[in-house]
């Protein structure tokens, strides 16, 4: 018996991995978060048991887990994105290796490609930016000592920034002094669903352009260069004068 945290994707159904949806549809216990994964990732199962965990605590879902164990059954436990950034399962798998329950860990597709493939642009560029930094906005959880979005934003990488979209006036005041107000910002409101939302802009005016919509959660913040950038160098990786190996 192995319970799966499997990473359904931004959204779009189609955009979670062959494995994740392999271990879904055989799996004869699904546990899923229904508030951010959409029913139909869950087509074609065969479960006895499906569980929409999105109103049970901590204690409740690992019993569901515990008791799926008891009974040697496989457990399909989905989380939207990719489960490892902002999924929560630290705690699941802590309670799971104290009660000595095998788990296994299948990526999923995150919301910050899903944002980048909607814009149509790639986040790393050369002579531009060459890092991407993951990142959440501080609200009920305060972030570790040198994490704060003021110390982040020094190294004027591109950035994604979680949870932050009801906050949006105050990153923009962080921000602006390290990117100036002419950097361009992108707010993708759920990246590949049926409603996705994008707005664009620049540090000086994304703060007015999200406002109109009312938006204040399901957001993601994108802000870099990257996402408007046209004067930068070729990659080396295709350049005419690289020598490469071919196979055999």
């Amino acid at each position: 018996m192995t319970v799966y945290f499997i990473g359904a994707g931004p959204g779009d159904p189609e955009l979670i991995t062959v494995k994740g949806q392999r271990l879904i549809r055989s799996s004869p216990v699904i546990l899923y978060a229904g508030s951010l994964v959409p029913p139909e990732v869950l087509d074609g199962h065969r479960a006895e048991c499906v569980v929409n965990t999105a109103e049970l605590d901590l204690d409740a879902i690992v019993g569901l887990l515990s008791d799926a164990h008891a009974r040697g059954q496989n457990v399909a436990r989905v989380h939207s994105g990719d489960p490892s950034l902002y999924g929560a399962i630290g705690e699941q798998i802590r309670r799971l290796r104290a009660l000595g329950i095998p788990y296994e860990i299948v990526p999923g597709v995150t919301a910050t490609a899903a944002c980048a493939a909607t814009l149509g642009c790639e986040l790393t560029l050369p002579g531009i930016s060459q890092t991407l930094i993951l990142t959440r906005y501080a609200t009920r959880t305060p972030m570790p000592e040198g994490e704060a979005l003021s110390d982040l934003a020094r190294h004027g990488a591109t950035m994604a920034i979680h949870l932050g979209v009801r906050h949006l006036a105050r990153i923009v005041q962080t921000l602006t002094p390290h990117y100036g107000s002419d950097c361009p910002v992108a707010v993708v409101y759920r990246a590949s669903w049926p409603d996705e939302t994008r707005m664009t802009g620049t540090l000086a005016d994304i703060e007015a352009k999200v406002g109109q919509t009312g938006i204040e959660r399901t957001a993601l913040i994108l802000v870099g260069r990257v996402l408007a950038a046209e004067g930068f160098v070729d990659s080396s990786l295709y350049a005419s004068a690289r020598h490469r190996e071919i196979g055999t």
